[in-house]
């Protein structure tokens, strides 16, 4: 029996580790990847996004902290995005150069981020945070992932998500997600 539940272990070891999609281009390779933790007091991972933060209500970036980046973080980048969009994965919010000592973004912080903070372009063409706005019909998945690096970034206010993830090749020491979901049946009128 207790065979069977150490190869139940490994396996199950085996499997998160694999599931990790973090590309191994963006890793820093003489560094292990810390699994940080990522929440929001606006809503638990998984769960529903409160309207607020939402193009039904103030379109207000939602608030998110975090725990557990490693000591060798010099700065965080944050990207949500959607996977479930019509046309492909749409972008929400890009931040990047947050510094280190920061461990959250307060509700409403898209107007208003640490000094060092910069904002990227997301897809509604604008910087800062743009909420979630999808069609009627099944609920959409917005992924907030928080990167560790052990570098600031060399970008300007208004990079894109790409830009960012190829800036931080070989930088990436850290990362964590946090999921919410929201669900239009019918649009306003």
């Amino acid at each position: 029996m207790r065979s069977v539940q150490t190869a139940i272990i490994l396996v199950a070891l085996h499997v998160s580790a694999c599931s990790h999609d973090s590309s191994s281009a963006n890793r820093n390779p003489q560094a292990t990847l810390a699994d940080i933790q990522v929440g929001s007091v606006a809503f638990l991972d998984g769960q529903a996004i409160p309207d607020r933060y939402t193009c039904d209500g103030e379109n207000s970036s939602p608030p998110v902290q975090w725990r557990g980046a490693p000591k060798s973080t010099k700065s965080f980048a944050l990207v949500c995005d959607d996977p479930d969009a019509p046309g492909g994965t749409w972008v929400h919010w890009v931040v990047f150069n947050i510094p280190s000592a920061v461990t959250d973004l307060r509700d409403g912080d898209s107007a208003r981020l640490p000094a060092e903070a910069v904002q990227g372009m997301n897809d509604f063409n604008r910087e800062g945070w743009g909420g979630p706005c999808p069609p009627a019909g099944p609920p959409h998945r917005y992924i907030f992932t928080l990167y560790a690096l052990n570098t600031e970034l060399n970008l300007k206010a208004g990079a894109t998500k790409k830009n960012v993830v190829t800036a931080m090749e070989g930088h990436l020491v850290g990362e964590g997600r946090l999921t919410g979901v929201y669900l239009r049946e019918s649009r306003p009128r």
